[in-house]
């Protein structure tokens, strides 16, 4: 796990109140796109290689590679596509997370957390490749910002270490699972891409999921999901 985690879920306990109310963008067609994401186990869990927090010392290089994922193609009108990854299932009383001794019932109350954020997707592209948002962890994380395949917004780790000269900055684009070893309830991850009728939602700077949610807003064609999960706790 890297260092200051813990820690870091507390500090995000600032934003849970943010996340609660974050609003979901509406649909002004009832199209769906089919979205699929690649190299789950067999179970349809994450792999350990995709997880932020790997339940073991490994190489940087091989965790927090985000997973490939593909989508059908928008309708007519589609100008553009966003991407968004969350985590359902984070315990809302973050205090009992990784706490020794303790273990977070299965059905503890829950608030959601965005690990992923891409927007402006040209209508052009239907797949992200395997590590094609996040290669390995990057202490500071990816940068935010354009690439050439959208336009990253900033997770939810950007809360997660405001005074650690390591860990502190923006944190781009994907940075995956890191449920707490102390939950009793495997963690649902579920990926939304939405089909736009406009090429830019006009974001830049620092803006995360919930920026995104508010600006597609009357702009969403059409829409789909793919969920896979993960847990800190071997099966």
């Amino acid at each position: 796990m890297p260092a200051g985690c813990n820690a870091g879920w507390r500090a995000a306990g600032a934003v849970a109140a943010m996340l609660l109310g974050a609003a979901s963008p509406a649909m002004s067609a009832s199209s769906r796109l089919q979205v699929q994401l690649g190299g789950l186990l067999a179970d349809g869990r994450l792999p350990v290689s995709a997880a932020y927090c790997p339940p073991a010392k490994m190489d940087p290089a091989l965790y927090n590679i985000s997973p490939s994922v593909s989508w059908s193609r928008g309708p007519r009108g589609t100008r553009s596509y966003a991407l968004i990854m969350t985590d359902l299932d984070v315990p809302k009383d973050l205090s009992l997370i990784n706490k020794p001794g303790v273990t977070i019932a299965a059905d503890a109350p829950r608030v959601a957390f965005i690990h992923w954020v891409l927007v402006d997707i040209p209508p052009s592209i239907t797949r992200l490749r395997k590590g094609e948002e996040s290669s390995g962890f990057v202490l500071k994380g990816n940068p935010i910002g354009p690439t050439d395949h959208g336009v990253r917004g900033a997770n939810v780790y950007t809360h997660f270490y405001p005074g650690d000269s390591e860990l502190a900055g923006p944190r781009g684009g994907y940075d995956g699972p890191c449920p707490p070893h102390n939950d009793a309830l495997p963690h649902r991850y579920v990926i939304h891409v939405y089909a736009l009728d406009v090429a830019t939602l006009g974001l830049s700077g620092l803006f995360f999921g919930e920026d995104a949610e508010r600006a597609m807003q009357g702009h969403v064609l059409a829409s789909g999901e793919a969920t896979a999960s993960y847990s800190a706790v071997t099966p």
